[in-house]
């Protein structure tokens, strides 16, 4: 079994460090050979990928823009009228992730729009998600990427996104049934949702291309207290013959490269891999 492949998440890692640049080098100095990024967009994607190189990092995964900020926007993928943004926003992401020669990018669900009844507009959002699925998926494919998809916990979170458990998504998966479009798996959002991590894991993994961690319910580091065994759920991934990256995306608790002392313990346990895609 060979051991996990772990990503710094730099937009959420090193918030010390001004700028991702910056936050890309302590990334390649703290021993990862793979990063990602939430949103890359406030950058030049040239800035980002000289950065990213002189630190010996591949990127694996970036968002899709999330819209309008301001306005309440968390992504637009399901959101009915957004249609032609969501579209505009994939197309920049292709440009980011051919820059950064990342092979992944996320597809953003949205959020329930505001004073709407989720169950009264769940239909109309599911059919606006497959019909943007269906196109990110040829756009994608024309650029040998892969689509992602995350269920993100409505309990905590974010109440209002559209797409919360990872057996919605998988279904929206097999109704769209695209190889290059797959599941991503935050194992954070999936225990605050459903729990069921083993059953859950054993089912779904099959759908999944990428994988994030943080502990619960706080948020911090897989080595801080609460309630989820990492130790435990790292040798599931790994008896489950799981190969691709596993993302470090939580909240450190002062110093981020005392944070890692988890992932420095792992690594002298099981190894340090190359990162490859």
């Amino acid at each position: 079994m060979a051991p996990l492949r772990f990503s710094a998440n730099v937009s959420w890692l090193f918030p010390e460090l001004p700028g991702l640049p910056a936050r890309l080098r302590a990334a390649g100095k703290s021993g990862f050979k793979a990063a990602e990024i939430g949103w890359p967009y406030a950058e030049t994607p040239e800035a980002l990928a000289r950065a990213a190189r002189e630190a010996g990092l591949q990127l694996v995964l970036i968002n899709t823009p999330p819209g309008d900020r301001e306005k309440g926007e968390n992504g637009l993928g399901a959101v009915p009228g957004k249609q032609a943004a969501f579209r505009e926003g994939l197309e920049q992401a292709v440009l980011y992730a051919k820059a950064l020669d990342c092979p992944r990018i996320h597809l953003m669900a949205g959020r329930v729009p505001q004073g709407a009844d989720r169950a009264a507009v769940r239909g109309e959002m599911e059919t606006v998600f497959l019909d943007n699925l269906r196109h990110a998926a040829e756009v994608l494919a024309r650029e040998n990427l892969v689509g992602l998809l995350e269920p993100i916990n409505t309990r905590i979170t974010d109440p209002q996104y559209f797409l919360d458990t990872p057996r919605q998504a998988a279904a929206i998966l097999q109704k769209v049934g695209r190889p290059n479009l797959q599941l991503q798996m935050d194992i954070y959002h999936w225990q605050i949702m459903d729990g069921n991590l083993t059953g859950n894991i054993r089912e779904f993994l099959p759908l999944v291309g990428h994988v994030q961690v943080a502990q619960v319910p706080g948020r911090g580091d897989p080595g801080s207290p609460g309630e989820l065994n990492f130790p435990y759920l790292f040798q599931l991934l790994e008896d489950e013959g799981y190969k691709g990256f596993v993302g470090c995306e939580y909240q450190p608790q002062g110093d981020t490269v005392e944070s890692l002392s988890w992932l420095r313990s792992y690594w002298d346990r099981r190894g340090h891999p190359q990162a490859g895609q």
